[in-house]
């Protein structure tokens, strides 16, 4: 071959290769597009080759994957969408780590879905250079035979839950099939009996018997009925059959079997010969028998009633028409439904007989409770009932009676469980107007002489509150005559009856004309109460209410004499029989019920343990009968500390608890027993000696100190212990530093109470400068107070105490006094005239008495009350009437008022239109901060022109620095006070800051 031969084959050759790689990658595009399964091809980096469509459709990807796209850009995406997403990411390392392993998997979707997934490897040359991911959706295939298996598993379910037997014999009577009753009457399991025939199970007689049924069943083409009694081999018992056998045939009606069901008929046969025996006497009864009959042609409507049967309604026999509305016009409304389905269930043969109970309407109006009896007459053609014939019978009484009893039983019960008594009370009330309608009762319970109403449901509410209280007497009515003399009383007429004089106006007016009352006895013949009878005309008892009156007070003196022993009980278990307080076992009840309610709700509580000092000294020198009158004392004095205390006790002897809940803070229970120690320590008498008492008292806190009651009292006692170890006659805390701090507290209150008394206090004034010419215009009194002991106190610290313990009110006019007779002092020196300002507590500034306080220190003092001001803070601008009020007799006595620390409080600026203000002072927090934040100096620009513009005066306090002064000239602020200008002095410093001036 020649060179150019040789090269026209080689490009033949690769035109052929070309052509073929041509079709390859045509044909695979066309099986990528073609297939329902989602293909994805990448590289063994996991850079993807190819994908179809439907993998995009599949895994739900926006937007077509690049050439530069890899597998682990849409790991993720993936992974969002899988329940297992473990699983799915240890089959991605398996692949990269085994790259020639072939897997398949099944992935279950977040959304339901199900996907097959199979992957293989891609070889070139004998390696492997891609792999190939196919994803097929399971979803609906899993679906259906999900479905097939539950429709599967219902079928043979239902087989097996039904009633009947039933199986499926082959032609040559060999069981296929049969179900769980089928298998109680071989005694065998489905198993065992599948593949083998009746002559394996019941005697030839009787598997011939089966066999022959099975042929004439076939022969005949279609089902075949017989009867037959049949024993079930796994009990023993009979029941007879209705079997019925029906062929089987195949698509192409070929014989191939025998469909055996057998229905237990045994009820049914034996219902329908019991029926036919009570038609024949029923038929024999009604003909000799009194009671109403009727008769209802179930074809044309038609019924018919007897006389009696109108009768027993109170009608004549013309009177009601014979149609099937008289019976729905009469019958209750509430038994109408019920009966008319009981009716239709007897016509269908649902029911095998009709027996109702029903009521009726009488003509007189009150209902009549009827028993209605009834058989079928039927057709003999087509064996469906055509006729019903049954009788009524009046059972009112006999329902009256039952309905009594079971609610005689109902009460009965109450009393056994133990119900409260007011409930039972009402019981038995109810339980006999229901059997006397008309009729109102009431239960009355004797309480110290007093009658008091235990239980009148029906009864008006305004007579229940007028006989309510009432004490008893021969003369205060039915029930107030019995429970005196202990015999019945019978009033016909309420209106004329002597014994109802004086209650007569509040009974008449509610309908009640006559009343019967019993007395209420307990077993030993004591008079606990009356029962009373009560109706709206006059009237005296029949035998039957005669003796339900005698009935109810008997069944009412159990409950009362049960009522009254378990209060005794309760009150010798839980009160302490010497001192009345609550006993030990009551103490630890209530203990745990506060700690439970304490913790639920998170709150804190006291538990305070107080011990007698030296109280074994008054029982051996006086007698332990003195020492029971001492502890008597005691006990009242505890009582008698008021609504602090919610709980006292006496555990023993000596001792007794306090508990109180909701505590805050210590200051609080400090007080407590501060308290205590004062009432107890006052003196007394005892066996003509005066004596004083004292106690220790020991505190602990739930729960600092404890978390249950074990706990809490080990902490009380502790601290009990160790207040005694103090001294005695003095309390101590299981914490001894709030011992430390209690104590502290009350020093401090001493000493401020001595110090307000002996007018130990002083006075130090700062001056008020006018801003534009720097003149001194007034000054603020300032109260201080240095103790030899406790050394300086702030007035913060001490005006709070003095408002707590009710000395600022004192404190107040020492102030108010001094301070007046100082600038008075002042004029008479020759000085020019001031403002004088003095701070007025908000609750004392609220106080009507303050106006009084006032005049008379201007009295008192010659105070000039148009050179007094008094500031206030915020707290006290408000709205109320009464505080306006205040502001207005205030500035009718020409005093000044001005509002200390505004823009700090609550108040709203709307109060300041209704009271009648002098002066704004701007707090200090405002003056520190203007310089530096732009914010807040618009707010002290706006304060300024909002109280130019209402009238007021602008005074700024707490100024340090000129560049302040100068920013509150520029503001227009009217008046300045603070250490730029002078420290509050005393008042002999004043006349030389006046004459020498103050340099601004």
């Amino acid at each position: 071959m020649g060179p150019d031969q040789a090269g026209l084959t080689q490009q033949m050759n690769n035109m052929d290769s070309r052509l073929n790689d041509n079709f390859s990658n045509a044909l695979a595009d066309a099986i990528l597009q073609t297939t329902e399964d989602g293909i994805l091809i990448t590289d063994n980096s996991g850079l993807v080759l190819r994908y179809n469509a439907q993998f995009s459709e599949l895994w739900r990807l926006n937007g077509a994957l690049t050439d530069e796209t890899t597998l682990d850009d849409i790991q993720e995406h993936l992974l969002k969408q899988v329940t297992n997403q473990q699983r799915f990411l240890d089959n991605l390392a398996l692949y990269q780590n085994q790259p020639t392993i072939k897997a398949f998997d099944s992935l279950h979707l977040k959304d339901g879905r199900v996907y097959e997934q199979f992957s293989q490897p891609m070889y070139s040359d004998g390696e492997v250079v891609a792999r190939v991911w196919s994803f097929r959706d399971l979803t609906l295939a899993e679906r259906v035979q999900k479905e097939l298996y539950k429709e599967t598993s219902f079928r043979i379910a239902i087989l097996n839950t039904l009633p009947d037997l039933i199986w499926l014999k082959d032609t040559q009577g060999i069981y296929l099939a049969c179900n769980d009753r089928f298998e109680d009457f071989f005694g065998a399991t489905e198993m065992e009996i599948v593949g083998k025939s009746d002559y394996d199970f019941v005697e030839r007689d009787l598997a011939d018997f089966f066999r022959q049924h099975d042929r004439k069943a076939m022969q005949k083409g279609g089902a075949s009925v017989n009867e037959e009694w049949i024993t079930f081999a796994n009990d023993g018992h009979k029941e007879l059959l209705e079997t019925t056998k029906t062929p089987l045939y195949n698509h192409q009606q070929k014989l191939i079997g025998i469909l055996g069901i057998g229905h237990n008929i045994t009820e049914r046969r034996t219902a329908e010969e019991r029926l036919r025996e009570s038609e024949e006497r029923l038929s024999l009864a009604m003909r000799g028998a009194n009671d109403g009959l009727w008769d209802w042609n179930l074809l044309n409507n038609e019924i018919y009633f007897s006389p009696r049967w109108k009768e027993m309604l109170g009608f004549e026999d013309e009177e009601l028409p014979n149609h099937l509305d008289t019976w729905k016009r009469l019958v209750h409304p509430e038994d109408k439904a019920p009966v008319m389905d009981e009716i239709t269930s007897f016509i269908t043969g649902d029911t095998e007989a009709l027996e109702i109970e029903m009521r009726m309407h009488h003509k007189q109006g009150h209902d009549v409770f009827i028993l209605s009896r009834a058989i079928r007459l039927y057709q003999e053609a087509d064996g469906r009932p055509v006729r019903l014939v049954g009788t009524h019978v009046d059972i009112t009484e006999r329902k009256r009676a039952e309905i009594h009893d079971e609610r005689n039983a109902e009460i009965l019960e109450m009393i056994a469980i133990g119900k409260p008594a007011t409930e039972i009370y009402d019981a038995i009330a109810l339980m006999y107007e229901a059997r006397h309608p008309g009729m109102r009762c009431s239960l009355l319970e004797l309480h110290k002489g007093r009658l008091l109403h235990g239980g009148a449901p029906s009864m008006p509410k305004a007579y229940c509150d007028a006989v309510h209280g009432l004490e008893f007497g021969p003369d205060i009515g039915s029930c107030g005559s019995s429970t005196y003399t202990g015999h019945r009383v019978i009033v016909e007429d309420i209106a004329t009856d002597p014994k109802w004089a004086t209650i007569r106006d509040a009974a008449l007016p509610h309908g009640m004309r006559c009343c019967w009352s019993e007395p209420i006895k307990s077993s030993a013949g004591k008079v606990l109460g009356a029962f009373g009878m009560y109706y709206d005309h006059i009237a005296s008892p029949n035998e039957e209410e005669s003796n339900d009156l005698k009935a109810a007070a008997r069944l009412a003196s159990i409950v009362m004499e049960r009522d009254q022993n378990q209060k005794r009980i309760h009150q010798l278990a839980y009160t302490d029989e010497l001192t009345g307080l609550a006993s030990r076992p009551h103490f630890f009840q209530f203990l745990d019920e506060m700690i439970k309610t304490s913790r639920r709700h998170q709150r804190r509580f006291s538990l305070l343990y107080i011990d007698l000092d030296n109280f074994k000294n008054v029982n051996d020198s006086l007698g332990h009968h003195v020492g029971d009158e001492l502890l008597k004392v005691i006990a009242q004095r505890l009582k008698s500390l008021g609504r602090d205390v919610d709980f006292v006790a006496r555990l023993s002897g000596d001792e007794f608890c306090i508990l109180l809940d909701d505590v805050s803070d210590d200051y609080t229970t400090a007080n407590l027993a501060k308290r205590c120690l004062e009432r107890i320590a006052q003196p007394l008498q005892l066996s003509s000696r005066w004596h004083t008492p004292a106690c220790s008292i020991g505190i602990a806190h739930y729960p600092d100190d404890g978390t249950d009651a074990s706990m809490l009292l080990k902490a009380a006692d502790t601290s009990l212990y160790a207040a005694k170890e103090h001294g005695k006659n003095r309390f101590a805390f299981y914490n001894q530093e709030l011992t430390r701090k209690a104590e502290y507290r009350f020093q401090f209150e001493q000493y401020l109470r001595e110090a307000i008394d002996n007018e130990q206090l002083t006075l130090v004034y700062q001056p008020q400068l006018h801003l534009t010419t720097g003149q001194i215009i007034g000054v603020e009194a300032l109260s201080r107070w240095h103790h030899p002991v406790m050394g300086q106190i702030p007035p913060t610290e001490f005006i709070q105490v003095a408002e707590q313990i009710g000395m600022i009110k004192p404190l107040t006019r020492t102030i108010l006094c001094n301070a007046c007779r100082q600038a008075v002092s002042w004029q008479k020196q020759g000085l020019p005239l001031m403002r004088l300002s003095v701070n007025i507590s908000p609750s004392h500034f609220l106080d009507e008495q303050l106006v009084t306080l006032i005049d008379q220190v201007l009295l008192e003092t010659n105070m000039d009350p148009t050179l007094l001001e008094l500031e206030v803070t915020e707290t006290a601008v408000q709205t109320d009437q009464k505080n306006i009020a205040i502001f207005s007799r205030l500035k009718e006595s020409g005093i000044q008022i001005a509002i200390d620390d505004f823009g700090t409080g609550y108040s709203s600026i709307a109060s300041l239109k209704h009271l009648k203000v002098d002066s704004l002072k701007i707090d200090k927090y405002f003056i520190n901060d203007m310089l530096l934040d732009k914010k807040t100096q618009y707010l002290v620009n706006t304060m300024i022109e909002m109280g130019h513009n209402l009238g007021h005066t602008i005074v700024a306090e707490g100024i340090e620095t000129r560049a302040q002064m100068e920013l509150l000239k520029q503001l227009n602020c009217d008046t300045a006070q603070g250490y730029l200008f002078s420290r509050p002095v005393v008042a002999e410093q004043i006349p030389s800051l006046i004459l020498n001036g103050i340099p601004t």
